[in-house]
Formats: structure tokens, C-alpha cells, sequence
């Protein structure tokens, strides 16, 4: 599509945090008005520094791990540094057919600010005992089966029943004072996702009745490879988990998780089924976290009439989106989708990225682009701040990773809130910063989901021609070209690996 037909950027605005980590403003960055943010203006989203752990967490919805393994969490932590915790695994993608759940008795210490993820707390944890109950013969067999795959793990095979023997609700202790060897670890289980912490809050409109308080907990991302996970230490996050106390309204996924127990899985209502339909605008719901240090939110348009798309990546140094470092825009194609064998429910679609733009919005950036090897990112000429250039014609901008052009094998959901709000889930980026550029590599599990901006503004503006952006950066990232690893100093100063989806 050419680019005098194609729209301005829309970025939400995250007003900042204000306990001991910091202030933001109430201001809107000069984007367009209808389609900027999802939070109702004047919302804020508070960060607690240190996190304030203490309470019970739950799952929001059925969550979706690389594998793919479906699960709902509920996590309880004491005043004593004490936590127990479940986590429910399912058949199926909607969690209505429990298979077996895990039980996790331990003891966690935050230690400092984390220096690699900027707003997150690192953390210690020691497990004292994990248990799993089997809610059927078939989940363990099959659990039974995994151990049985390698010489080390077959003692713990051994440690199951036989099928025939099977006791419904029966605990059998995979670590603690009656295992012999650590069989969670031979399943491949770790609680690393407890090294990683972030707490926020928010105030949750309610018609004619006073804000709902909103506390939400982040914990470190999942390795996309499960070889990896054992060694893996988080520095993004995973969907988060919110205070079964003060969660969002209505939730009746919370009521559900809070009151489950091993013996009593939750079983989750059916989810509202929607077809796939990507004509529209779609925007981050807040700011995105990504692994190895990056910050964002993406604006996608996608064009059902000739499956066209554009990409805006708006990437930034700091958790709370405010210190913008670059903007990236992107355009291509995509097929037509095909239900995915692998993930019931999703979708499976190809894209074809094929011209790319950016533009550096601080210093530090500009710099960079400026001092790269000439003909590797944009045409002749000094790259300004603030300013849009096309890459295309240079097959990208390899000092950003971006190679031009390219394909990537995706992933797609579209599911409704409990509000009526359509969200439109991507697939997950693979943690080592690799594209899905080829069928095997193709994501099992989503990232945060989008929320169809259309629907937030029924007036919405006839759409203008997408055109550089302009003037000085405020004060204060679907389909997307590939990334690569920069050098460790651009991390540092918060020029991080792309992780564009």
C-alpha cells in the first residue's frame, strides 16, 4: 500500500507511577486524540517500591504457556516470607478439563531493585515441597510418560502408581522430606518466575459507583524453550496475576481460582468464541514489557479487503512508557488463516514484512544511527532526531536488526473480556530475540493482548495519511521486521534488542 494512504501513529500513555519509583504527569503525548489509551483519562498506574507481596493472587483467565500448556495460578504469600501456591494444568485451552494440579510450599526474599529490568525487584526463592494430584487416569500416564523419557528421571516414574492404582485426589510428592530425588526438577518444573517481581495498581472506573482499586502482580517470563527454563533467569514478565482482594470487575475467573484448591481444580466457564477477524486498529492495553530490557506498545491496522497491514512500534528506556528511544513503522501482507493443530483455537497466518521506517527519538539513538556503517540503515544524509526515515531501500537497518524483506509464521486469538471489549492475541516472541521465520518456529503460547481501539471510539476520525513524525519528542511495538542482540553498552543505555510484537 502506498504511504500516502496510511495513518498516523496512535500510542497509549501510561501516566506514571508515584511511590518510590516515580511521578508522571497528566499530559497526553501528540498523537491522535481518540485512539491513544485504553485506561480511561486521568487513570493512574501506580508501581509499589519495594513490591508488597503479602495476599492472594489469581489467575484472570485461562493462561497459555510455550508448549503449548494450559494453566490457571493462585499464589499465596505470608507477612513471614512463607507462600503457597497452585497451579492448575488442563486439557484444553479454555481450562474446563483439569489434568493435573501442582502444589508449591516455599519461602521468597526480595533483595534489590533489579539493574537489567528496570521497575521489577529481583527475588530469592526456596521450595520446600511441591505435590501434584492427578485429576485423571490419562494425565498420569502421561506425566508418568515424561519422566520415563530419560535414565535419570525414571526412578520418579517408578515413584507413580500404575494406572490401575490411580487414587482420585492423591497427593504424591515430587520434592520434600519423603522424595528422595528432586522429580519436580526431572518434569522440568521451576518457580524461577518468583526472581522477578513488579507490583502495580490502578483505579478501575465503575459506573455511578466509586473507582475499583486494581493490584496486579508481575512475575519473570516463561523460557519459550523448555530445555532452557531450568538455567533461565527471567528479565520480562508473564501475564500478570491480580489480588484476589482488589482484581478488576467483573471477574468471575478470580472467584473461581481464589476458592480452588488441589483436590478442587477450578473448572472455568466457556469463553465467548470469535471468529478471527483482524479488520481495524488494535493498541497495547498498557505498557509491554519484553525479555532483555525493552519497553513498548505497538499499534497494528489491519486492511481485510487486500490483507494488508501497517505496524507502529513505539519503543521506550523506562517501564512506564514516558522515555520514547525510537519509533518503528512497518507494512506488509498476510495470508489467510488456518486453525492451528497445535494450539485449539488459534489461528494460524504467515506475514511478510516489506518496508519499514524509523525514527530515533532521543539522543542517544541518533548517535548510534549516525555513527553506523553508511548504506546499513536509510540513504545518505545525518539522521536528526525526531525524524522519519525510510529503510527500505538500504533491506532495513541492521545496527536496529531489522532485515528487509522478511517472513514470520504467527499465531492469532481473538477472545472477549468480561466488559464486551474485543483483545487479539499475537504470538509470543521467542525469548532467545529469534523470528519465527520458519514453520517450526512458530509460537505455542501469546503475549499481552491487544484491545480493538475502534470500539473505544465510536467517532473515530477518518484515517489520515501516515506522514514522519514531527517536532521535538515528548518528555516522557503483530508481524514485525526481525531483531538482533546489540552490543551490551546500547543496552545499558537502553537501546535493547527488538521484540517488536
Amino acid at each position: 500500500m502506498p504511504a500516502a494512504m496510511l495513518p498516523y501513529a496512535c500510542v497509549l500513555v501510561l501516566l506514571g507511577a508515584h511511590t518510590a519509583e516515580t511521578v508522571a504527569g497528566r499530559g497526553h503525548l501528540p498523537w491522535e486524540p481518540r485512539c491513544q489509551q485504553p485506561l480511561p483519562d486521568g487513570a493512574h498506574v501506580t508501581t509499589l517500591l519495594p513490591p508488597r507481596l503479602d495476599g492472594p493472587w489469581v489467575s484472570t483467565g485461562c493462561e497459555v504457556r510455550p508448549g503449548p500448556e494450559f494453566l490457571t495460578r493462585s499464589y499465596t504469600f505470608h507477612p513471614n516470607r512463607l507462600f503457597h501456591a497452585y497451579q492448575f494444568y488442563y486439557e484444553d485451552p479454555s481450562c474446563q478439563k483439569p489434568a493435573h494440579s501442582l502444589l508449591m510450599k516455599g519461602k521468597v526474599r526480595l533483595r534489590r531493585a533489579s539493574w537489567v529490568t528496570r521497575g521489577a525487584t529481583e527475588a530469592d526463592y526456596h521450595l520446600h515441597k511441591v505435590g501434584i494430584v492427578f485429576h485423571s487416569r490419562g494425565a498420569l500416564l502421561a506425566v508418568a510418560e515424561r519422566l520415563g523419557l530419560s535414565r535419570a528421571s525414571q526412578d520418579c516414574a517408578r515413584r507413580l502408581p500404575p494406572a490401575g492404582a490411580w487414587l482420585p485426589g492423591a497427593v504424591y510428592e515430587l520434592l520434600g522430606a519423603q522424595a528422595e530425588q528432586d522429580c519436580a526438577a526431572a518434569l522440568g518444573f521451576t518457580m524461577h518466575e518468583l526472581s522477578l517481581v513488579r507490583v502495580q495498581r490502578h483505579l478501575q472506573p465503575q459506573p455511578r459507583a466509586p473507582s475499583r482499586l486494581v493490584e496486579e502482580l508481575y512475575l519473570g517470563d516463561i523460557h519459550t524453550d523448555p530445555a532452557e527454563r531450568r538455567h533461565y533467569r527471567p528479565t520480562g514478565y508473564q501475564r500478570p496475576l491480580q489480588s484476589a482482594l482488589h482484581h478488576s470487575h467483573p471477574c468471575l475467573v478470580c472467584g473461581l481460582v481464589s476458592h480452588a484448591d488441589e483436590h478442587h481444580p477450578p473448572v472455568l466457564p466457556p469463553p465467548v468464541a470469535l471468529a478471527l477477524r483482524l479488520q481495524g486498529r488494535w493498541v497495547s492495553s498498557g505498557c509491554e514489557a519484553r525479555p532483555a530490557v525493552l519497553f513498548l506498545t505497538r499499534l497494528f491496522t489491519f486492511h481485510g479487503h487486500n490483507r494488508s497491514w501497517e505496524g507502529h512500534y513505539h519503543h521506550f528506556s523506562d517501564p512506564a512508557c514516558q522515555q520514547p528511544t525510537f519509533t518503528v513503522y512497518a507494512t506488509g501482507r498476510y495470508t489467510n488463516g488456518t486453525p492451528s493443530a497445535k494450539v485449539r483455537g488459534g489461528t494460524e497466518l504467515v506475514f511478510e514484512v516489506t518496508r519499514a521506517h524509523v525514527t530515533p527519538m532521543d539522543q542517544v539513538t541518533t548517535a548510534m544511527l549516525n555513527f553506523s556503517k553508511p548504506g546499513s540503515c536509510g540513504g545518505p544524509g545525518a539522521w536528526s532526531m525526531g525524524t522519519e526515515r525510510d529503510v527500505t531501500a538500504t533491506n532495513g537497518c541492521m545496527p536496529l536488526g531489522i532485515r528487509l524483506p522478511h517472513v514470520e509464521y504467527e499465531l492469532f486469538k481473538m477472545e472477549q473480556d468480561p466488559r464486551g471489549q474485543s483483545l487479539l492475541f499475537i504470538g509470543q516472541r521467542p525469548t532467545d530475540g529469534s523470528s519465527p521465520d520458519t514453520p517450526e518456529k512458530r509460537p505455542t503460547s501469546f503475549q499481552a493482548p491487544l484491545v480493538l481501539c475502534d470500539e473505544m471510539a465510536q467517532d473515530f476520525p477518518i484515517l489520515l495519511p501516515h506522514r514522519p513524525l514531527l517536532g521535538k519528542p515528548p518528555s516522557g511495538g503483530g508481524p514485525r521486521p526481525p531483531v538482533a542482540p546489540l552490543p551490551f553498552l546500547l543496552l545499558v543505555l537502553g537501546l535493547a534488542f527488538l521484540g517488536w510484537l
